[in-house]
Parts: structure tokens; C-alpha cells; sequence
């Protein structure tokens, strides 16, 4: 086990070479999940565990006998609408995979009980100008039934296992996914949406009958909202369950009550109705497919939902003596409550699950008993005396609405003279979760107070705390992230001269932005960030090419509103240094903006830093690069943080 040296965590035991865990699926007793790997270059592969293995001696460190499936060169990913995910699907002897060197899914035969290959992989259709994702497997017609973007439009399609090009099932007006097939196979739903609106924001479920060839018949919309509908309602996760005794059914979240509370609906029914109504979310924003929160194991429903931006499992009692009555909420006592990416069978379930002391890991849980086990991709370089854990913090942010946020304490204790470092989330409708983040316990084993600020627009405490961002991206984000550190300062929990700021993404728009237009940050760190609003509206890829219609206005008809709010149009404003960190592939934000928004510093004199990274996109997958970015961050603001008189630099 690694340990803090005098100066700290080092930086390769926090980022490099931990693998992130996805998509973890129960099919038939095997245990299937995604590794992606830093050190590989950011590869993603596949790993399968037979049922009944033990949690040690594999080459994942995730159980014995754990066989990886996909070949060394290859990384599994899915290039629709850039973020991808839904790379795999596996159905008894059937996996198909998306392959990222042809952007094409391939087929393999797996073994019924260990899931070992039976052969080798096959391209299912001819490489073109499209992409897949987010499939499925429909056994009884031999096929898979997945998404296809192509000439600028997402398609349901299905193609034979046995090959063939792709046949067309559902052309909806823009974009789609999450395709959820009945248990009998006479019924396919799916979610669509259209632009200007994002997924959660505004979105429907659709429902259709698979005739005798396979085709859909008559689509029939049964919950969310249209562009055109009266109210803003998002849905998310269908899933089919098949309560004792009853046709199967569906069951998802839907946001109609303020909350993403979960619903069912009933082939053949004119309507749903709501399963469960609390305020909690059971949903997230679709950034990715493969997301799940809720699981069937065949005869319950197990849910993961965030409750004051922390997440806990449940049990709901669908008796059929409650039928037409809500359902009835059990939580599961288990330690985790950073959850993700649930899946479930036969009385098990899994999930990807971390807690502020525990790494994140594979959580399998016997339902019945409550009896778990909580296998992590690494063991924890930390001993639990060094670990500082968060803390709930309430503050008045913007226009004083009571704003969330999480505050890890330096690991010697908060003091007046302690540095801090406020995290901008990306999004920006993520979150700040509680989940063991070693990145965050670098700088707190090195005297560094942080907090991950959920501000307004964050996911986690309902569409109204989401809604707070809506027309105000820059003006609220930075506010709060403001608000937060001042209420730390007059907590005597940190110094005011040495506060810095810090995100990737939208994150680094809101550190730029913050830079700009506050006062508080003496200091700030920039990953691959926004810093000209218009020129990303113009240029920003399909699937947020309206997105900043909601965050700012639309374009170009509230330009000026996009100056106001655009760093790179106030670069004069900005006192204190900056560093920048940025990929040169990155597709959803041109490297030219970080260059530019640089250059603007640089000629105003102000200290700044720019490293540019060959083979990068929008988010570092690379090893070398992510310990580059946190060595460089940290050499930098020691550079230019001195001390408090009398005291050691952190």
C-alpha cells in the first residue's frame, strides 16, 4: 500500500493507473463489466467473472477466473453524439461489443456458464460514415437492436447477428435511445428527444408492438413531454418488469412531479401512474447511454436515488395486493453511498459503489439477506487516519437560495491559514458526489482545504435546483462557487488570499468565468474549459448544438448576452494567474479556444501556463497526462500562493 510522504499523496497513486469501472451487467450468472484504463492509453475493455468466483488473483483484481474479452488493441467505445457509452450487450451465448478502431459492432459467441470465448470476434456490418450504441439483444429473432447515428440523425435499428446491414425500425425527428425490450419480446420502448431541448430537460417514451417480421407498428408516446408540450418533463430509464402472476410492464422515472420519481405503465393501460413519490431523484441527466438506476432480478425492483446529494439502495414492494396503489420504499442498510450503473438477477445485485473511505468497487448484494461484498478495481493507498472525509455545507448563494456543497477539511484540520481549492463540477448538470475521490485527498494531504461545490443547476435535489441555471450559466455557477468559499472564509476555515478555483469542461468555463467576474479567487486551473460562448454555439457538435439555447439564449439572436458572459471577451478583467490544460483532439472544445483565451492573458501580462496534449480529447484518458495535469496544477499554485507569514507553504 502506498503511503503520504512528507509532501503528500504522490500524484501516481491518485490518478495514472486506477481503472474506471462501467456498465457492470448480471447475464445468466456471469458478471460482466468495463475496465478503462489509464495506463493502456485509456482503452476500455471488457472483463467477464463466471458465477462463484473468489475476489482475488485475476488480472483486474476483481475476482479469480475473470477473463478479459476483448482483444489487447482494441478499446470499446461509441462515438454517438460524442460522449457514447452502451458499448456492449450480452444475452446467453450472444455478446456484441462496439469497437472503436471501426466504429462497428462485432459479435462473438460466449460460453453459456463461464462466458469464455467460443471463437473469435466477427464485424457485423461493413465500416461507413455512422456510429452505434446503447444495443441490445433480441434472442428470438437473432438480432441486435440498437441506436445509429448517421447523416446527422439517430436511428433505431436492428441487424442479424448473422450480419447484414442495418435495418431501419423507428426514425424518430432527432435523437433516441435507451431501447428496452419485453420479456416475451412483443414490445420495444424507447425515449426520444428534440433539439433545442437536452434529454433531461425535455423528453418522451414511446411504446410499439413487434409484429410478425420484427417491425415496430403504431408508436403510441405514453409519458414526457414533446417540443411542443405544455410543460417541460423529461423521462428516463425505461425498464420492464414482470410482477407475480402479471403481463410485464414498464417502469421509469419521470420528472412530471419536480423530482425523478419513478412510474409504471401497463401495455393496453390509457395512462401511468406514479410507483413512488419522494423528494429524491431517480434519475440522472443522459450524457452517456448505459446509465441505470433502478434493476429487476426477475421477481423485485431494486433503485438507487440521491437525497440531498447522497445516494442510498431500496427495495419496492410491488405486492399485487398494492396494485393501483404507491409502492412501498425499503432501503437496503449497506456502508456505500456514491452509487452507479445497477444491474440485477435472480436475487443479486450489482453496482458500481464507493463511499468517502472505500475506493470505488464492485458492490454484489444477496438481496434477501443484505448480505454484500465490495470488491475495488485498486486497493486504497490511503490508511483511514488520512482520509478526510466531507462534510455537508449549506450557504446562501445566489439571490440567497439556500446552495449544497461538499467540504473536505485539510487532513491536519481546518484552520484560517489553510489554502482552499473550490471545484467547479462539469455538466453543468452533474454533481458533487461523496464517493472516495483520491484527487481530492492530494490536496488535503497537503494542507489544501476543498470544496465540490453543487451549484445551482446541479443534479440531485430536483428540477427546480436544475432549473436555477436556466438562462444564467455564468452568472449563477459563479456566484455560488463565490458564496461557498466566502462562507468558508468566515468559518475561519480558510485564508482569502490563497483561494483557488478549479474544472474541466463547463467546469473550466465556470473557473474562467469566476476568474473574470469575482473577486474571491486568487488563482485558477483550466481542463480543456469554454472561453468563447459564441464561438461555441456556432461550432459546438450535434448533440449540444443548442444546449446553450437554455444555459444562455438562443443564437445568435442573445449575442450580446453571450459577450457579456464569455471570458475570452473580458480577459481584461482578469488579474491572478492561470494554467491550462488541454487535448489537441478534442472535438466538443476546439483546443483553439484554450489557445486564444491564453494568448489574451499572456498579452495582458498575467502569469499563465498552456500544456496541449497529442491523442487527448474532452476528458483525459491517459495516465501521463492525467499525473502531468495534477503535478502541473499543484507546482503552480505553489508558485504562486506564498505562504501566510510565519507558516510552511502546504
Amino acid at each position: 500500500m502506498s503511503r503520504t510522504t512528507d509532501r503528500g499523496l504522490p500524484a501516481a497513486s491518485v490518478v495514472g493507473r486506477i481503472p474506471s469501472l462501467k456498465e457492470p451487467l448480471l447475464d445468466g450468472g456471469r458478471l460482466f463489466w468495463l475496465e478503462q484504463r489509464p495506463h493502456e492509453q485509456g482503452r476500455s475493455t471488457l472483463m467477464v467473472r463466471p458465477t462463484g468466483s473468489g475476489p482475488t488473483g485475476s488480472k483486474s483484481g476483481l475476482g479469480d477466473g475473470a477473463i478479459e474479452l476483448s482483444p489487447n488493441s482494441w478499446n470499446l467505445r461509441s462515438r454517438v453524439h460524442e460522449y457514447g457509452g452502451g458499448v456492449f450487450a450480452v444475452k446467453g451465448q450472444d455478446l456484441v461489443v462496439i469497437h472503436d478502431g471501426d466504429r462497428c459492432p462485432h459479435h462473438l459467441q460466449l460460453d453459456p456458464v463461464s462466458g469464455a470465448p467460443q471463437g473469435d470476434f466477427r464485424r457485423l456490418v461493413a465500416p461507413a460514415d455512422r456510429a452505434f450504441a446503447d444495443g441490445l439483444i433480441d434472442p428470438g429473432r437473432r438480432r441486435w437492436l440498437g441506436v445509429m447515428e448517421a447523416g446527422g440523425i439517430d436511428q433505431l435499428v436492428a441487424i442479424p447477428l448473422a450480419g447484414g446491414e442495418p435495418q431501419l425500425l423507428h426514425q424518430p425527428a432527432d435523437f433516441c435511445g435507451y431501447p428496452a425490450l419485453s420479456p416475451d419480446g412483443r414490445h420495444l420502448a424507447w425515449v426520444t428527444w428534440q433539439q433545442p431541448a437536452m434529454p433531461w430537460q425535455r423528453s418522451q417514451l414511446w411504446l410499439a408492438e413487434l409484429n410478425g417480421d420484427g417491425q415496430l407498428g403504431e408508436a403510441q408516446a405514453i409519458a414526457g413531454a414533446g417540443p411542443d408540450g405544455p410543460e417541460a418533463i423529461s423521462v428516463f430509464q425505461p425498464l420492464w418488469i414482470t410482477p407475480a402472476g402479471a403481463p410485464p410492464e414498464l417502469v421509469f422515472s419521470s420528472d412530471v412531479s419536480g423530482w425523478w420519481n419513478l412510474q409504471r405503465f401497463r401495455p393496453g393501460s390509457p395512462q401511468g401512474e406514479a410507483l413512488l413519490t419522494m423528494e429524491a431523484e431517480f434519475g440522472m441527466p443522459q450524457w452517456v447511454y448505459g446509465m441505470r438506476t433502478t434493476a429487476w432480478d426477475g421477481s423485485q425492483l431494486i433503485a438507487a436515488t440521491c437525497h440531498q446529494g447522497e445516494w442510498q439502495l431500496g427495495r419496492l414492494d410491488l405486492a399485487p395486493e398494492r396494485v393501483g396503489t404507491p409502492a412501498a420504499w425499503q432501503p437496503i442498510e449497506q456502508p456505500f453511498n456514491d452509487l452507479a450503473a445497477l444491474s440485477a438477477e435472480g436475487g443479486r445485485l450489482v453496482c458500481v459503489a464507493s463511499n468517502p473511505s472505500s475506493p470505488s468497487g464492485l458492490l454484489e448484494l444477496e438481496i434477501s439477506s443484505g448480505q454484500w461484498q465490495h470488491r475495488p478495481v485498486a486497493p486504497n493507498p490511503l490508511p483511514a487516519g488520512a482520509i478526510s472525509p466531507p462534510e455537508a455545507l449549506w450557504f446562501a448563494g445566489f439571490d440567497d437560495q439556500p446552495t449544497h456543497a461538499w467540504y473536505y477539511p485539510p487532513t491536519a484540520g481546518a484552520s484560517a491559514n489553510a489554502p482552499l481549492l473550490v471545484k467547479s463540477h462539469s455538466g453543468p448538470t452533474a454533481m458533487a458526489r461523496t464517493g472516495l475521490n483520491l484527487a481530492i485527498q492530494f490536496w488535503t494531504s497537503r494542507g489544501w482545504g476543498v470544496v465540490d461545490v453543487n451549484y445551482g443547476g446541479s443534479t440531485g435535489f430536483g428540477r427546480a435546483y436544475r432549473q436555477r441555471l436556466d438562462g444564467q450559466w455564468g452568472v449563477v455557477d459563479v456566484a455560488d462557487c463565490a458564496a461557498a468559499a466566502r462562507a468558508l472564509v468566515a468559518a475561519a476555515k480558510a485564508d482569502p488570499q490563497r483561494i483557488a478555483i478549479e474544472g474541466g469542461s463547463a467546469g473550466g468555463f465556470t473557473t474562467l468565468a469566476a476568474l473574470c467576474f469575482s473577486d474571491v479567487f486568487r488563482a485558477g486551473a483550466c481542463r480543456y474549459g469554454v472561453a468563447d460562448l459564441g464561438a461555441l454555439a456556432a461550432d459546438s457538435h450535434r448533440f449540444e448544438a443548442h444546449y446553450l439555447d437554455s444555459l444562455v439564449g438562443p443564437w445568435p439572436a442573445a449575442k450580446d448576452t453571450y459577450l457579456a458572459r464569455s471570458p475570452l471577451q473580458h480577459a481584461d478583467q482578469m488579474s491572478c494567474p492561470v494554467i491550462f490544460f488541454q487535448g489537441l483532439d478534442d472535438r466538443v472544445v476546439p483546443a483553439e479556444q484554450t489557445e486564444q483565451m491564453a494568448a489574451a492573458l499572456k498579452a495582458k501580462g498575467i502569469a499563465v501556463e498552456v500544456h496541449l496534449f497529442a491523442g487527448e480529447g474532452h476528458g483525459f484518458k491517459q495516465s501521463s497526462t492525467q499525473i502531468k495535469v495534477l503535478e502541473a496544477t499543484e507546482a503552480f499554485f505553489a508558485k504562486h500562493f506564498a505562504p501566510p507569514a510565519g507558516a510552511n507553504a502546504p
